[in-house]
């Protein structure tokens, strides 16, 4: 698979860029400071210097790809704004540059519980709001879509295992580690194709729990 993975230089982006490469993959990492090319090309990956908001579209940056993966954030320091036009821009622009250029499929790295929290009023709500906006666009646009909402992101190492479905009633946490494992399962996996599912660290191997969906 040749797969350009927006936000390539996050923590989960760069976990997937390098089992991408381990698998016998193309990973190309979109980036937007020059700076950080050196760790995509540690990792095996192709860095691709591409400022999500500045450009008008993104198409360019996706040609011949067979798939899209939106791991992009504008971060928990950020403003409000920038949720705005990263984590909901930047996932429709390259929405936009998927279907300019014939590229079917798309995998969403969202976050768990974004559709209900995102009318609930507090700080997060703008975060989540953007989130859900993002997901929504995704469904509506025709694409070979799947929207992975994991809980709360942890640099702890991975299981291998995960607790996986469309909607789980609870929060927990899940490690980055195995939230790239999971993103790599879902582009390997057809069936996953028109779904969408929640995600936390639980006991079932990561590529049964998939099959499952």
């Amino acid at each position: 698979m040749d797969v350009v993975v927006a936000g390539g230089h996050g923590k989960v982006a760069l976990r997937l860029l390098a089992l991408l490469a381990e698998g016998g993959h193309r990973g190309r990492g979109l980036i937007r400071n020059p700076d950080h090319a050196a760790d995509l090309e540690a990792v095996g990956a192709k860095p691709v210097v591409c400022d999500m908001e500045a450009e008008d579209s993104l198409a360019r940056f996706v040609e011949n790809a067979d798939a899209v993966v939106f791991a992009a954030g504008a971060g928990a320091g950020s403003g409000d704004e920038r949720k705005r036009t990263v984590d909901l821009g930047g996932a429709v622009k390259l929405i936009e540059a998927a279907k300019e250029t014939g590229v079917a499929r798309y995998v969403m790295l969202s976050a768990i519980g974004a559709p209900a929290m995102a009318t609930e009023p507090g700080k997060t709500q703008p975060y989540f709001s953007a989130k859900a906006e993002a997901d929504e666009a995704l469904e509506q646009a025709g694409l070979d879509h799947t929207i992975v909402r994991p809980g709360g992101l942890t640099d702890d190492p991975g299981t291998g295992r995960v607790t996986a479905a469309p909607g789980l009633e609870r929060g927990g946490q899940v490690p980055r580690e195995d939230v790239a494992r999971v993103l790599v399962a879902v582009l390997a996996t057809p069936s996953t194709v028109g779904k969408a599912f929640d995600l936390l660290t639980g006991e079932t191997p990561i590529d049964e729990a998939i099959r499952a969906l």
